[in-house]
C-alpha cells in the first residue's frame, strides 16, 4: 500500500523543537504554511509543505478550504469511568454548602462509589465509550482514564476491566490508571488493612491481566496522608508501575511525595506554594493543571504561570469527573486557564499536546514528526490563534487517528 499524503493545510503546527520544561513564547512556534503530512501504516513519514511532498509516490487526500492542523490532543487526567451523577453536589456548592456538609448529606466521592458499585461492568463500558466519543469529537485522541470509584479489589477490577474493554472499541487511545487509593472506604475499619489488600491482592491481578501500568493516590487531609501512602507507592514502584499523584489540591504534601518517588506527574496543585513550585520545577515530574476542578469547585487555579517561570513542565488536563469537574471540555478549560494565568498560546497548546503526552510517558504522540503516530486534529480556520480565542467553541472539522479520518463535522 502506498503512503498517503494529507494536505494542504493553511497552517500546520507540528509542535516540534520545543522544550518539555519552562516558558514558551509564541515566536518559538513553528508554523508550516500550506503544510502536509505523509503517512504510512498509521505513522508519520514526513512533515513539510504540500508542494515539496507532492513529489512523493503517494496517494493524496486533499484538504479543502481553510484548515489549521495540530497534533491530536492528549487529556492526561480523567475519571470518565463512573456511574450516576452529582448534580445535587454542584447545586449545594453553589448554594454555599461546604464539602463536609455535602458529604454528610450523602454526596461527595462516596456517592459516586455507591452508584458505580451498583452499575454492571457493561454499563461502565458504555459510559466510557460515550464520554470517549465526545472527547474525540473535540480533538482528544489519547485519554487517560482512572479507576477509583470501586474502592475494593472486586470493584476496582470491574472498573479497570471496563476501561480495557472500552479501549478495544473506541478509536481514541485509553490509558488506564489504578486509583484504588482515591479515598478511605467507609466499609473498611482499618485504612492500612485496605491499602495492604490492594497491594497484595489487586496489584498482582492488574499485572497478570495487563489492566494498567500506572498507580495514583489522592494525597490529602481528607484522603491519605504522605506517611500512609509511602509504603503503597514503594510497593507499586517495586512492581514496575509508574507513579502519579493527586497532589496539593486543598493542602500541601503531595507534590513533595511525587518528587521523592520520581512520579511521572503531580496533578491538581491548586494549593501549591513557592516551596512546591520550586520542588517540581527542579524535578522531572510533570505538573498537571486541572482547571476544570477549579471551575467546578470555585477555587483557585493551579499556579501555572509561576510553575513555567520557575522552569517546570506544565500539562493541562480536564479532570473530567462527575463531581468536581463535570464539564469535561479540555480546550475550553485550557483556554480559560490561559486567560487567568497569562499563558501564551504556545504554552496552552503544548500543555494539551506533547507536554501532556510526557505526563503519560508517551513520546510517540503529541507532535507531528517522523515516527510518531499520525494523530491530528483539524480546525476550520486560517489562523491558529482563533482556536484559543474562541475558548473551545471553535470545534474541529476533522479528527484523524493513526492516519485514518475518524470524525468529520458537516
Amino acid at each position: 500500500m502506498k503512503p498517503l499524503l494529507i494536505g494542504p493545510f493553511t497552517q500546520l503546527l507540528p509542535m516540534t523543537g520545543l522544550p518539555i520544561k519552562g516558558t514558551l513564547k509564541d515566536e518559538q512556534l513553528s508554523i508550516i504554511e500550506n503544510g502536509a503530512i505523509l503517512v504510512h501504516e498509521g505513522k508519520i513519514l514526513k512533515v513539510g509543505t504540500f508542494e515539496n511532498l507532492k513529489s512523493e509516490d503517494a496517494d493524496i487526500h486533499h484538504i479543502q478550504g481553510d484548515a489549521v492542523c495540530l497534533p491530536g490532543f492528549v487529556d492526561s487526567h480523567t475519571h470518565i469511568c463512573f456511574a450516576g451523577t452529582r448534580a445535587r453536589d454542584y447545586a449545594f456548592r453553589n448554594a454555599g454548602k461546604t464539602y463536609l456538609e455535602i458529604a454528610k448529606a450523602g454526596g461527595g466521592i462516596w456517592d459516586t462509589v455507591t452508584q458505580t458499585r451498583k452499575a454492571s461492568e457493561e454499563a461502565l463500558v458504555q459510559g466510557i465509550i460515550s464520554r470517549s466519543k465526545k472527547h474525540l469529537k473535540n480533538g482528544i485522541t489519547t485519554i487517560e482514564v482512572k479507576s477509583g470509584y470501586g474502592l475494593s479489589v472486586d470493584e476496582e477490577l470491574k472498573m479497570l476491566r471496563a476501561i480495557k474493554k472500552a479501549n478495544a472499541t473506541v478509536s481514541a487511545t485509553l490509558v488506564p490508571t489504578c486509583l484504588a487509593a482515591h479515598m478511605k472506604p467507609k466499609d473498611w475499619n482499618q485504612d492500612k488493612a485496605y491499602l495492604d489488600e490492594i497491594i497484595n491482592t489487586l496489584f498482582p491481578i492488574i499485572k497478570s491481566e495487563n489492566l494498567a501500568h500506572r498507580v495514583d493516590a489522592f494525597v490529602e487531609e481528607s484522603a491519605f496522608s504522605p506517611e500512609e501512602i509511602k509504603p503503597y507507592f514503594q510497593k507499586a514502584k517495586d512492581m514496575g508501575f509508574d507513579i502519579t499523584v493527586h497532589a496539593d489540591q486543598f493542602s500541601t504534601g503531595g507534590s513533595q511525595l511525587a518528587v521523592d518517588f520520581g512520579a511521572v506527574s503531580a496533578d491538581h496543585l491548586e494549593a501549591s506554594t513557592e516551596k512546591e513550585i520550586q520542588l517540581l520545577a527542579k524535578s522531572n515530574t510533570i505538573a498537571t493543571a486541572l482547571p476544570g476542578a477549579s471551575l467546578g469547585l470555585g477555587c483557585a487555579y493551579t499556579p501555572a504561570r509561576k510553575i513555567l517561570d520557575a522552569g517546570g513542565a506544565l500539562s493541562i488536563a480536564s479532570d473530567h469527573n462527575p463531581g468536581s469537574a463535570p464539564m469535561g471540555d479540555l480546550l475550553t478549560q485550557a483556554s480559560i486557564l490561559g486567560t487567568f494565568e497569562k499563558l501564551s498560546n504556545t504554552e496552552v497548546l503544548a500543555g494539551i499536546t506533547f507536554r501532556a503526552a510526557a505526563a503519560l510517558r508517551m513520546a510517540d504522540r503529541g507532535k507531528l514528526a517522523s515516527g510518531t503516530w499520525a494523530d491530528f486534529v483539524v480546525f476550520p480556520t486560517n489562523n491558529y490563534q482563533e482556536i484559543t480565542y474562541h475558548q473551545g467553541q471553535l470545534k474541529p472539522s476533522q479528527v484523524w487517528k493513526k492516519g485514518e479520518p475518524i470524525h468529520q463535522n458537516d
